[in-house]
């Protein structure tokens, strides 16, 4: 059997790892409270906002968070990798492709707002080809191998739709004591304004998956076979 429809991809975490992140300091991060406080009082998002914390102080951790009641925005450093993060807690409707559009639009839509933002200086962008993507959910998706194999071709599937056939690689994190985790990496530096562009595009063109257990290569082959047979 096929695991890769069978799987069901729930509480999506999606990071957009920030430029130049090493050179921010404590400092840096100061003004992003009074603007997740602002986003609150204005509930700026789908999902409804509620608080804000600020775990500075704990080293390659959640960073500044704000709080909602769906889902958590936050500018975050776990394993001091800085980046803007969001972290889908409802369950949501519809299928995999859908629900990672999702988490990754609300994750661009706040980096595209933040890097907008004069209170913020100018020092928090998106450094143009990193994303990371996590299932918080062990149950659904445990991080083994069997796992990881189920779900590459989708995750490929959404690549290709976000960057917009653009070359890119994708990577596993193989740690089984940890969340499940995708690496993605745009070879070449991408705007957050074009993501947003290519998902929406996408949204109105879904691709449909090709037929189980058969590769790209071999659908290739198969139907050069169908075209010179003449069949409909």
């Amino acid at each position: 059997m096929n695991r890769t429809h069978s799987i069901e991809l729930q509480h999506i975490n999606v990071k957009l790892l920030l430029k130049d992140s090493e050179a921010l300091n404590h400092g840096d991060l100061d003004p992003v409270i009074p603007v997740f406080h602002s986003w609150i009082q204005r509930q700026v998002f789908d999902e409804l906002l509620l608080d804000v914390a600020d775990y500075r102080h704990v080293q390659g951790g959640p960073g500044v968070l704000l709080i909602g009641h769906e889902a958590d925005y936050s500018i975050d450093n776990t394993d001091n990798r800085l980046g803007f993060r969001y972290n889908r807690k409802a369950p949501l409707d519809g299928n995999n492709q859908e629900r990672l559009a999702q988490a990754t639009l609300a994750a661009l839509t706040a980096c595209q707002r933040s890097q907008g933002d004069t209170r913020l200086n100018g020092k928090l962008h998106f450094n143009g080809q990193d994303i990371e993507v996590f299932i918080n959910d062990r149950l659904l998706a445990p991080n083994s191998e069997t796992t990881r194999e189920a779900l590459n071709a989708e995750f490929r599937t959404f690549s290709e739709r976000l960057f917009g056939g653009r070359e890119y690689s994708l990577s596993f994190g193989n740690d089984h004591r940890r969340l499940l985790a995708v690496s993605l990496r745009s070879a070449q530096a991408v705007s957050v304004e074009e993501l947003i562009t290519n998902l929406k595009s996408a949204a109105e063109n879904p691709v449909k998956h090709k037929p189980s257990g058969v590769s790209s290569d071999e659908h290739g082959v198969r139907e050069d076979l169908r075209i010179a047979q003449g069949a409909d």
